[in-house]
């Protein structure tokens, strides 16, 4: 088998070994040393670093305030009572007020029953308590946010998506940064909870623990997480009050991010975003790839309506902070927009210029320095961050198809970018019905 493995890869192998390919190769390598290779010693610094001070953290002090947790629903049936079971019995010890809000409630009445038919059982368990409240007409995520904080009594808000749940100790480890006055928000972790059901929900597992669990952590220790996860962000209510709450329009976890991150520069530092790999949620992902890929299309085409029409005025290290500004243009504006144009261009310039044996040795190339750099990372945040290492050790054969995976992403960015640019796609999300979205101020 081994032989047949090798008469296969001999034609891509030989270009590297004569040395015929390095050419190609050099022109390769400045990309890795000034952008990749940073970018990834960065990542793994911050992991380093919160590891050595994740174990010399003393001992916890009795800081347990009342928290809010705004629940936002609209189509999640009885999937709903998973998510206020899961949030009645956190083992906090302080107050925990849960508010569900059912957007479209007069269309939505199997969710709007689902939750009232828990308010028993939260009344039963001791500093909990359940309110259900009714949005008849539906109005979106945003305005049911936006709503909820009508309802909310605690210092931390809790903004969580009805079909997501948590480990009972979520509110916990979330909470305790909040001691600290310069915390502004956490970005909770997530995790896939229907991995094993698809080849493309086993991917996006490694997926959200690469880029999530483990890039997240490593950015966190210097201040530029990069977005507070919508289905799992953690404020204190102050700042929510201070940015005057979420606005109207698409990707709002990701214009809340920037509005906060636009009092970095001028607070001096005194502002913080956290991510905690700890406080953890479980989410279900679509277990196709056709539904992987149009999820994307609606996520990656919000970014270039964020980045290009509403907020391409706070690009300014006066408001965001050097580090955030540089962050965001280089993870933001670069990577996710133009990097993806550049990836094609080449790959089909490389195609017409060269011998497909050649482009094939650079591509190989390629491919074995990014299963590398993930298997690297990987393995050392399954050893020091991961807190369900059977479920993540099962999952290292997918990384050897890992990179190609992640390729189609770019190219699937490409697509949604210029989807964006053509037909605004930013006005047709689901997340809003179409007299919201526009309606909005920014077209």
């Amino acid at each position: 088998m081994y032989e047949y493995i090798l008469l296969l890869l001999s034609p891509i192998i030989e270009p590297i070994i004569s040395g015929d390919t390095w050419p190609l190769i050099m022109r390769f390598m400045p990309f890795i040393i000034f952008y990749e290779l940073p970018y990834t010693l960065l990542i793994y610094a911050g992991v380093m670093k919160y590891i050595w001070e994740r174990k010399r953290e003393g001992q916890r002090r009795d800081y347990f305030p009342p928290v809010s947790c705004i629940i936002t629903c609209y189509s999640e049936g009885r999937e709903v009572q998973g998510t206020i079971r899961s949030l009645t019995e956190q083992i906090y010890p302080g107050k925990i007020e849960l508010i569900a809000m059912i957007d479209g409630a007069s269309r939505n009445r199997d969710t709007y029953e689902a939750a009232l038919d828990m308010k028993d059982y939260v009344r039963g368990i001791e500093n909990r308590r359940l309110e259900v409240v009714p949005k008849w007409q539906r109005g979106g995520r945003v305005s049911n946010i936006n709503t909820g904080l009508n309802y909310v009594t605690g210092e931390i808000v809790f903004v969580l998506d009805g079909d997501t749940s948590f480990d009972n100790n979520m509110v916990e480890r979330a909470v305790r940064h909040f001691e600290d006055p310069s915390v502004a928000a956490v970005s909770g972790c997530l995790r896939v909870r229907n991995a094993d059901s698809s080849l493309a929900a086993s991917l996006q597992a490694v997926e959200y623990f690469i880029s999530i669990q483990t890039a997240k952590t490593g950015l966190s220790e210097f201040n530029i997480v990069n977005n507070v996860s919508g289905a799992f962000g953690i404020f204190r209510r102050s700042v929510v009050e201070l940015v005057r709450g979420w606005d109207a329009g698409t990707a709002e976890d990701l214009d809340m991010t920037l509005r906060i991150k636009q009092y970095f520069g001028r607070s001096n530092g005194k502002f913080r975003i956290i991510f905690d790999p700890e406080a953890m949620g479980h989410t279900d992902v679509p277990d196709t790839f056709l539904g992987y890929f149009k999820q994307r299309i609606r996520w990656d085409g919000d970014l270039p309506f964020i980045y290009f029409k509403k907020h391409w005025r706070a690009f300014r290290p006066r408001l965001l902070g050097w580090p955030n500004f540089i962050m965001s243009v280089l993870n933001g504006l670069y990577s996710q927009i133009v990097l993806p144009f550049i990836i094609l261009t080449y790959t089909l310039w490389l195609f017409w210029e060269y011998p497909i044996g050649y482009v094939l040795s650079l591509l190989f190339t390629v491919y074995i320095f990014y299963f590398i750099m993930l298997t690297v990372m990987y393995i050392t945040s399954l050893v020091f961050i991961s807190e369900r290492k059977r479920e993540d050790i099962s999952r290292i054969p997918l990384l050897a198809i890992f990179p190609l995976f992640i390729f189609s992403s770019r190219i699937n960015s490409l697509i949604a970018t210029i989807y964006e640019f053509i037909f605004k796609s930013h006005k047709d999300s689901s997340m809003a019905p179409w007299w919201v979205t526009r309606k909005s101020k920014f077209d």
